[in-house]
């Protein structure tokens, strides 16, 4: 965003839908919180709503109070910013387009967090724009809304359309938003202050790299071998070929993956696709024989009866159960334990 050092306060509006993501929502929040603390002036007020009001569940169980999207204030709002995660398809209405258009004519900046692009790309609002999603969801986005160019960064600032995955991304996603608006002294110290010690810029993606989060590295050899795969997951390609991408022999690669995954290569490639084909399943309305295809099953029996393997129940059966959030609910919430 633009470098502007105002001297109004920034009016933030963060429109919540059921079963939001807390822990992104307030990492959004607070290097904001931060930031007015710190300069001992309010740079930022933020105004929490949802479509009825009241008590807002989100996807923990905890609860948030907003204020319903018919009694907002009347004065303008610099940035409006949707967080959404599970089945974000069943929050879109004609009232909640209208008004999000209303903003973005007004010449709010729009954004989302998680699964909010869902949302603004329903309404239109992200056509011919680039925007990022949770990486859980990407390939449905991608699918769904192919007139937006989707990207596997953690933030996307593509003009007054802005994007975030989520997770601790939200608070590198605020801190580069008030980088532009008051400067890096400032988001320096609300970094700082909430002890966030690398800011992420922007271009950083949702793959981490060759370093795992507990501090493990990935050989090189198994990063390109899962680069091959996940490449090629419509069409699968032999593990012998996956083998002369990771420049290691068949034996090679099976020890390398016995070692670190835990799995043969060939039951991997299998569960990712797998993995691929549960978000198709239970984020689009895709025939479930396309969904099939995309995943690299050329059988729709073989794929059925492989992802009741993997989940516990048959696609048919996931697309109904699976859009079904509640309060603590783990992903995938049926795959067998080992």
């Amino acid at each position: 965003m633009n470098h502007t050092r105002p001297d109004k306060t920034l009016h933030l509006l963060i429109l919540v839908t059921p079963y939001f993501n807390l822990g992104a929502t307030a990492g959004f929040i607070d290097p904001f919180r931060a930031a007015n603390y710190l300069e001992g002036r309010g740079l930022y007020d933020w105004t929490l709503v949802s479509a009825s009001g009241g008590a807002c569940t989100a996807s923990n169980g905890m609860q948030v109070e907003t204020v319903a999207l018919n009694d907002l204030p009347e004065h303008r709002f610099d940035i409006v910013i949707v967080s959404s995660s599970w089945t974000p398809e069943q929050h879109r209405s004609s009232r909640l387009h209208a008004q999000l258009w209303q903003w973005a004519h007004s010449g709010s900046t729009l954004g989302a967090l998680d699964t909010g692009a869902f949302i603004l790309a329903r309404a239109g609002l992200l056509k011919d724009r680039r925007a990022t999603v949770h990486y859980e969801h990407i390939d449905a986005f991608g699918e769904t809304f192919p007139e937006v160019e989707v990207s596997e960064d953690l933030f996307v600032f593509d003009g007054n359309r802005i994007t975030c995955a989520g997770g601790s991304a939200s608070v590198d996603f605020a801190l580069n938003i008030l980088r532009g608006t008051h400067g890096d002294a400032t988001a320096n110290a609300a970094a700082r202050y909430l002890f966030h010690q690398s800011l992420r810029p922007p271009g950083s993606t949702q793959n981490a790299g060759a370093s795992e989060p507990a501090g493990s590295v990935t050989p090189t050899a198994l990063r390109r071998a899962i680069a091959a795969m996940e490449a090629n997951l419509e069409t699968p390609i032999p593990i012998a070929e996956i083998a002369r991408a990771a420049r290691v022999s068949h034996r090679q690669l099976n020890r390398l993956f016995e070692g670190h995954v835990g799995k043969t290569p060939s039951i991997y490639y299998r569960d990712i696709r797998l993995d691929r084909a549960r978000g198709l399943v239970t984020q689009t309305d895709m025939a479930l024989a396309q969904v099939a295809l995309a995943s690299g099953f050329a059988s729709p029996v073989h794929f059925s009866r492989a992802y009741k393997e993997r989940f516990g129940l048959p696609p048919r059966q996931d697309r109904v159960e699976g859009r079904v959030p509640f309060e603590f609910r783990a992903w995938p919430m049926h795959r067998k334990g080992g």
